[in-house]
C-alpha cells in the first residue's frame, strides 16, 4: 500500500536538498572550497526524489481513484480555531503535481549546465529548490493557511532569483518591483481569507469544510472574499493592474525564468481560482470580472510583445498573454480547460524559454533579436525545437497548444460573451505574429552582424528535446469529441464546470476561424521580416505600443513620485523639523535647567539647612492653617 507520507517527502525532498546546500556553501566560505559535484548531486538529487514520489502517488491514484491526506502536525489550536499542516493529492493537485514535478526537474537538469560556470552555482540551487518547495506546499496544501505560506514562499523565492546577479542595481530594482507588487496582491489574498475565516473559522479551515459550509456566508460577503482572493491572483500571475513587475522578471537567468513562466509560480493564481471553484460559482458576477481582466491582459500583453526586441521580454510579455487565456476560462466557469492550458503552457513555454536561453548562451549573452539573424543554419535543431513550440503558442494542430486554445475559445464563443470572444480571438492572431517575428528575425531573416558560436551542450539539447515531445503530443489527452475523443483530462479533473452546447456544424465553423486567424498573423510576420527586420509602421498605435502604453511612466507618477514626495516630506518636515526639533527642545531645556539646579545644589552646609528650615516653617504654617 502507498504510504501518504511520500506526500510529504515531495516538498521535504527539495526543502533539505536547499538547506543542505545552503549549510555546506557557508561552511565552504569560511573553510575550504566544496566540490561542485557535491551542489550539483543536492540540487538535483531533491528535485529527482520529489518527481519519483509524485509519479508514485499519481499512479496509485489513477489506478485506485483515491486520493491522498497526510497530515502532519497541529500548527494552531486557539479556542477551537485548528490549523493544520496537512497536504492532500486529489485529482487538481494530482494535475498539477505532474507538470511542475516534471518539468520543473528537467528545468534543473537544463540549470545544472547553463550555471555550471557561474560562481554562484551553489546560491543558485539552494534558492531554486526552496522555489520548488514553495510550489509543491501551495499545490498540495489541503488549506488555505497552508497554500498562503507557499503562496509567499514563492513571492519570496522569486525576489530572490530574479535579483540573482545583485551586483547589478537594475536587477536589484527588478526583484524589489516583483516583490512589491506582490505583496500588494498578497495583501488582498490575505484580506479575503480573513473575511472567509471570519465566517467559517469554526467550521474547519480544510477545503473540503470550506466547500461544505460555504452557503452559510452572505451573498454580498462572498462577492467581496472572491474579488480579494482575485487580487492576490492579480498580482502573481501578472494580471491588470498588477502585471508590470512579469517583463522585468527577466533580470535573473533564464532558467529562472523558464521556471517562474512556464510551470510554477505565475500559473498559482490560476489554480487557485480553480481550487476555490466553489466560490467562484456563487459568485458569477466576480468571475464575470475575471474573465474580462484576463481578455484584456492578453491583449495588452500580445500588442505590447509586437515591439519587443529583447527575446526574453517577448516571452515574458506572450506568458501574460496565455495567462489571461487561462484567467478567460476559469472566469466563465470552464475550470479544467484552464487547468489543461496551464498543462499544455508549461511544457511549450519551457520549451521556448530553455531555447531563448540555449540562443543566448551561444552568442554570448546576446538577448537583442534585431542583432541576431540567420542562425537556422548554424543552429538547426534549437530552430527546430522553437519552430514546434512557437507552432504550439499559435495554436495550430496537431501541436498541444491548439487543443487547449481552441477548447477555451469554442467555450467563451458559446457562453455569449462575444466581446470577450472577440479579443481572445484577436490575441490569437497577435500572437502567431510576434511569435514568428521573434523565430524569423532570429533564424531566417538577414543578420546584420557575424556569431561567433559557442559549443551547444548535450544536456541542454537533451532537455529541450524531452519538452518538444509535450508541445507536440500532450493536447490528445484531452480530445473533444469533435475530434472523436471525450476530454478524458477534463473528465478526470471532476471540477464543476459549466458547459454550453455547440453544434458539430458551430465548431467546424470555429475551428476554421481559430486556424485561419492564427494562420493570418504567420503570414503577416513573413510578409514583414522574412527580408528585413525593420518594424511596419502601426500608425497612432506604433509608439504607445513600443513604449508600452506608457504604464509603467503612468504608474511612476501616480504612485512612486507622490510616494516618495511624502517620504521625502515626512523625513524632511515632520521627523526632522517637529520630532526631531521637539526632543531636541526638550533636552536643551533639561539642560538649562541644570544650569539653574546648579546654583541650589552647590554643597554649602548653611544653604542646606536655610532650605531645612523653611521646610520646617512651611509645615508649621500648614498645621496651624487646617
Amino acid at each position: 500500500m502507498i504510504s501518504s507520507s511520500l506526500l510529504g517527502w515531495i516538498v521535504g525532498s527539495v526543502f533539505i536538498s536547499s538547506v543542505f546546500i545552503m549549510l555546506i556553501n557557508l561552511y565552504a566560505k569560511y573553510n575550504e572550497d566544496i566540490p561542485k559535484e557535491i551542489y550539483t548531486l543536492l540540487g538535483l538529487g531533491g528535485p529527482a526524489l520529489s518527481l519519483i514520489f509524485s509519479f508514485i502517488l499519481i499512479y496509485d491514484f489513477l489506478q485506485t481513484g483515491i486520493g491522498f491526506h497526510y497530515h502532519v502536525f497541529t500548527w494552531l489550536n486557539i479556542e477551537g480555531l485548528i490549523v493544520n499542516a496537512s497536504l492532500m493529492l486529489d485529482a487538481l493537485s494530482a494535475a498539477m503535481l505532474i507538470f511542475v514535478s516534471f518539468v520543473g526537474f528537467i528545468i534543473h537538469l537544463y540549470a545544472h549546465a547553463y550555471m555550471k560556470d557561474d560562481r554562484s552555482y551553489a546560491r543558485f540551487f539552494a534558492w531554486f529548490n526552496l522555489f520548488m518547495t514553495s510550489m509543491f506546499l501551495l499545490i498540495l496544501a489541503d488549506n488555505p493557511i497552508m497554500m498562503f505560506i507557499g503562496w509567499e514562499g514563492v513571492g519570496l523565492c522569486s525576489y530572490l532569483l530574479i535579483s540573482f546577479y545583485f551586483e547589478s542595481q537594475e536587477n536589484v530594482e527588478a526583484g524589489n518591483k516583483a516583490f512589491i507588487l506582490n505583496r500588494i496582491g498578497d495583501f488582498g489574498f490575505l484580506s479575503g481569507l480573513s473575511i472567509l475565516f471570519l465566517y467559517l473559522g469554526h467550521t474547519g479551515l480544510s477545503f473540503f469544510a470550506l466547500e461544505e459550509n460555504i452557503h452559510l456566508i452572505p451573498q454580498a460577503s462572498l462577492n467581496l472574499i472572491a474579488f480579494l482572493l482575485f487580487v492576490g491572483a492579480m498580482g502573481k500571475s501578472a494580471q491588470i493592474p498588477l502585471y508590470i513587475w512579469l517583463p522585468d522578471a527577466m533580470a535573473g537567468p533564464t532558467p529562472v525564468s523558464a521556471l517562474i513562466h512556464a510551470a510554477t509560480m505565475v500559473t498559482a493564481g490560476v489554480y487557485m481560482v480553480a481550487r476555490f471553484n466553489f466560490l467562484y460559482i456563487m459568485t458569477p458576477e466576480i468571475g464575470l470580472f475575471i474573465a474580462y481582466v484576463g481578455a484584456f491582459t492578453a491583449l495588452l500583453a500580445a500588442l505590447i510583445a509586437m515591439r519587443q526586441d529583447d527575446i526574453k521580454k517577448i516571452l515574458a510579455y506572450s506568458t501574460m498573454s496565455q495567462l489571461g487565456y487561462m484567467f478567460m476560462a476559469v472566469g466563465l466557469g470552464a475550470y479544467s480547460y484552464g487547468i489543461f492550458h496551464v498543462f499544455t503552457h508549461a511544457f511549450f513555454k519551457a520549451l521556448l524559454f530553455m531555447g531563448a536561453g540555449a540562443i543566448i548562451l551561444l552568442l554570448h549573452h546576446e538577448q537583442d533579436i534585431k542583432k541576431m539573424g540567420r542562425l537556422k543554419e548554424k543552429m538547426p535543431f534549437i530552430f527546430a525545437m522553437m519552430l514546434i513550440a512557437t507552432l504550439s503558442i499559435s495554436g495550430l494542430p496537431p501541436f498541444s497548444g491548439f487543443f487547449s486554445k481552441d477548447a477555451i475559445l469554442n467555450h467563451l464563443f458559446a457562453s455569449g460573451n462575444y466581446l470577450i470572444f472577440g479579443m481572445a480571438l484577436l490575441t490569437a492572431g497577435l500572437t502567431s505574429y510576434y511569435m514568428f517575428r521573434l523565430l524569423i528575425l532570429v533564424f531566417i531573416s538577414p543578420s546584420s552582424k557575424k556569431h561567433p558560436l559557442l559549443e551547444p551542450s548535450k544536456l541542454i539539447n537533451i532537455t529541450i528535446f524531452i519538452l518538444s515531445i509535450g508541445a507536440i503530443f500532450l493536447g490528445f489527452v484531452n480530445l473533444p469529441a469533435f475530434f472523436g475523443g471525450n476530454e478524458s483530462y477534463s473528465i478526470w479533473l471532476n471540477l464543476p464546470d459549466i458547459r454550453f452546447h455547440l453544434s458539430h456544424s458551430s465548431e467546424l465553423i470555429l475551428l476554421f476561424v481559430n486556424i485561419s486567424v492564427s494562420l493570418t498573423g504567420i503570414f503577416f510576420a513573413f510578409s514583414h521580416y522574412k527580408l528585413s527586420s525593420k518594424d511596419p509602421i502601426l500608425g497612432f498605435l506604433d509608439k504607445p505600443i513600443k513604449n508600452k502604453f506608457y504604464i509603467d511612466e503612468i504608474y511612476y507618477f501616480i504612485f512612486v513620485k507622490p510616494l516618495a514626495w511624502l517620504s521625502v516630506f515626512f523625513v524632511k518636515v515632520i521627523d526632522e523639523k517637529i520630532i526631531d526639533a521637539f526632543i531636541h527642545k526638550l533636552s536643551s531645556g533639561y539642560q538649562r535647567l541644570s544650569y539653574y539646579s546648579d546654583s541650589v545644589q552647590n554643597g554649602n552646609v548653611r544653604y542646606y539647612a536655610l532650605y531645612m528650615s523653611v521646610g520646617i516653617v512651611c509645615i508649621f504654617v500648614y498645621l496651624g492653617v487646617s
